[in-house]
């Protein structure tokens, strides 16, 4: 598909399209282009780098927004709304919604297992796309660019709407290099119209339990307390 409708979809028009095109370009793709050829020739060639910076001037440029538009938020709070609107979750929606999908360049094998509707796939290009605009333009442009593709979540986020904690434990998870999290429905009490369910979730390294009036409260309360506990292991302070 061609690069210009794209720059159209992200409203940015590329000074260096090169960078572009290695935003598009899953890891899979340069293994099976430079297959054989030094490690160097495939990580300049794959989108990874990309995406290692486009996290981090994300993350800023969201702390900033909801910085002022929330003048009176808790830390707590900016974090919960935070973490929602970088999450894998949001970053792979906006990424649908810019048909991301039909412009990235991976390996046949990747192709082939759906990586084209991956939502982490879809998240990491994201990230390497705004890191992209970030090294064709600077941090205006990158700043531009994230407030136009995230305006709609920027304004209806709020720390309510931000607690989604089983999410938030898998993302943990993942950052760990650990296996997601399982989730088991361990018993229901009370009658069927009042009914309690108890829940246990399980990682690797610990487990912990939920309850809620229905399946979806109680894991929720498990993952919430998966989280302090992984934070209370590390050392970590948990809003």
């Amino acid at each position: 598909m061609s690069l210009t409708k794209l720059e159209t979809l992200l409203g940015h028009n590329f000074q260096s399209p090169d960078l572009l095109e290695r935003a598009l370009t899953h890891r899979s793709w340069a293994h099976e282009k430079f297959k054989g050829e030094p490690d160097v020739k495939v990580r300049t060639a794959e989108n990874e780098s990309l995406e290692f910076v486009g996290d981090s001037v994300l993350g800023l440029v969201i702390a900033e927004q909801l910085f002022t538009k929330h003048p009176g938020a808790a830390e707590g709070d900016l974090t919960l709304m935070k973490h929602r609107l970088v999450s894998m979750q949001t970053l792979a929606g906006i990424a649908s919604r810019l048909e991301l999908g039909g412009f990235m360049r991976m390996g046949r094998g990747e192709e082939q297992s759906g990586g084209r509707e991956k939502p982490a796939i879809l998240a990491d290009t994201l990230e390497a796309i705004i890191g992209a605009v970030f090294f064709d333009g600077g941090y205006g442009a990158a700043r531009t660019f994230i407030t136009g593709i995230f305006a709609e979540e920027i304004k209806t986020v709020t720390p309510q709407t931000s607690l989604d904690y089983k999410t938030l434990l898998q993302e943990t998870l993942q950052a760990r290099k650990l296996a997601a999290p399982a989730y088991s429905l361990l018993r229901s009490e009370g009658q069927p119209h009042d009914r309690t369910f108890f829940v246990e979730a399980s990682w690797q390294g610990g487990t912990s339990n939920g309850s809620g009036r229905s399946i979806k409260a109680a894991e929720m309360m498990a993952a919430s307390e998966a989280l302090k506990m992984i934070a209370e292991t590390n050392g970590e302070k948990r809003a």
